[in-house]
């Protein structure tokens, strides 16, 4: 499983504009840490689908980041979007788990 992680938005969007994806594959962690990747990805999915068709009144967040987060597995992939202001629990816990492991890289 290969998943991406692109950043938009917010105070850091200059610099950030030109910066390449984050990229996590499974085939280059340990087993443990590719279990628990598959595991968040797993709870993210539907919860993201979930809050996709709940229409809520948009938020003013100026300065709120989205984030894209691309899952491609079996040759099929996911393309999960949230953003600092409507983010699921289990689409900040992946979040949170690809910015920690992308920063030891």
């Amino acid at each position: 499983m290969r998943v991406t992680l692109s950043t938009h938005g917010g105070l850091a969007a200059p610099f950030l504009a030109g910066l390449p994806p984050d990229v996590v594959d499974t085939h280059a962690l340990p087993e443990s840490a590719a279990a628990e990747l598959s595991r968040l990805v797993a709870a993210a999915v539907p919860a993201t689908a979930a809050t996709a068709g709940a229409p809520e009144p948009p938020r003013r967040a100026p300065d709120a980041m989205s984030y894209s987060i691309t899952v491609e597995q079996g040759g099929h992939s996911s393309v999960l979007v949230q953003s600092d202001t409507d983010m699921s629990p289990e689409f900040a816990a992946l979040l949170r788990w690809l910015k920690e492991h992308v920063a030891r890289e």
